[in-house]
């Protein structure tokens, strides 16, 4: 199975003949295409127009990101699955406000019954158990007024209001020691904003190139506004996992202490991740995206990567009238 290449050395990437090398001052080391889903490129690397066409015949993206390890852009290849139809079923359901509110309502509702889930774990396994189990009650009467929303706006007010709520139950998650009192994104202050900001970088791209494996348009979203220079379906996609694959990765990076107060860097504006805790991050993560877990509906065992793709295609089959949508929800 295709798997993600990610890349932190600083050098050249090219392609010769039919492979990818990447050359360094030590080393020239070969990567085998047909085992690439996607690159992460982390370092200081010089590429062509000629690895890029490689890429775009192999039907391959790759994501960029920046010294801070920061998501920079994406390298989108020409789709090779596109569906005239389903493009304008897409338009069709963001055009018509009443469609779209109701799969934007979904997404809440699946992204905040996740978050609640966490709260559930750690409510029976924390000394502060009594006082997280205070915050899912609030959470649970905020959620109770996502289907009461009549416009996007209104709704994204709820989960705004339910995340500032979830972030704070973070110090009794992650413990006293660990500085984290609110959300803090541009730049983010310390090393638990750094660490959400750069796992929801990660999975924003990982949710892009699922995108591209199917015949969806990335450009059209519902609970996000679409806009100039971002594929905002991404960002729908990466709410629902959010709580399943950033947040709990975060809680047991820290929590077993592999993640470190010595692994921030604050000597610039801001609070960044060393190299060494973005590797131990996308350690995790990659491990992460590859764990099965026996799916309820399919009855056989799928990896969490591939519960990404099956979101889209739960998408496309409530745009094309085929079955309701349902947004993933956590039952572990």
């Amino acid at each position: 199975m295709a798997r993600n290449y990610y890349i932190f050395k600083s050098g050249r990437i090219m392609r010769q003949d039919n492979t990818v090398y990447i050359e360094t001052d030590e080393e020239k080391r070969p990567i085998p295409i047909e085992d690439v889903d996607s690159f992460y490129l982390f370092g200081e690397l010089d590429l062509n127009t000629r690895f890029l066409n490689f890429l775009s015949q192999r039907n391959i993206p790759a994501h960029i990101f920046n010294y801070y390890g920061f998501y920079a852009g994406s390298f989108y290849p020409r789709e090779y699955l596109n569906s005239g139809f389903l493009l304008v079923r897409q338009v069709e359901h963001y055009s018509d406000p009443k469609k779209r509110l109701a799969i934007a309502r979904e997404i809440s509702s699946a992204a905040v019954h996740n978050i609640l889930r966490n709260l559930a774990y750690y409510e029976h396994r924390s000394r502060e158990g009594n006082k997280i189990a205070s915050v899912k009650e609030e959470i649970e009467k905020l959620a109770s007024e996502i289907d009461q929303a009549r416009e996007i706006a209104e709704l994204m007010g709820i989960e705004g209001n339910i995340r500032d709520r979830y972030y704070e139950a973070w110090s009794l998650i992650l413990g006293p020691e660990v500085e984290f009192e609110k959300r803090v994104r541009r730049p983010p202050d310390n090393l638990i904003n750094a660490l959400i900001s750069f796992g929801n970088s990660m999975l924003y791209a990982s949710a892009l190139s699922e995108i591209y494996h199917t015949q969806l348009n990335p450009t059209i979203s519902y609970l996000h506004e679409p806009g100039e220079r971002r594929f905002s379906l991404a960002l729908d996609l990466a709410e629902v996992f959010k709580p399943v694959i950033v947040d709990r990765l975060i809680f047991s990076l820290v929590n077993t202490k592999q993640i470190k107060p010595e692994h921030a860097d604050t000597k610039t504006n801001g609070c960044y991740l060393k190299e060494e805790a973005r590797k131990l991050f996308i350690a995790g993560y990659e491990e992460k995206l590859q764990t099965t877990i026996k799916h309820r509906r399919l009855n056989r065992n799928v990896s969490y990567r591939h519960l990404i793709r099956l979101e889209c295609y739960r998408l496309i089959k409530h745009l094309t009238g085929v079955q309701p949508y349902e947004g993933f929800r956590g039952w572990w």
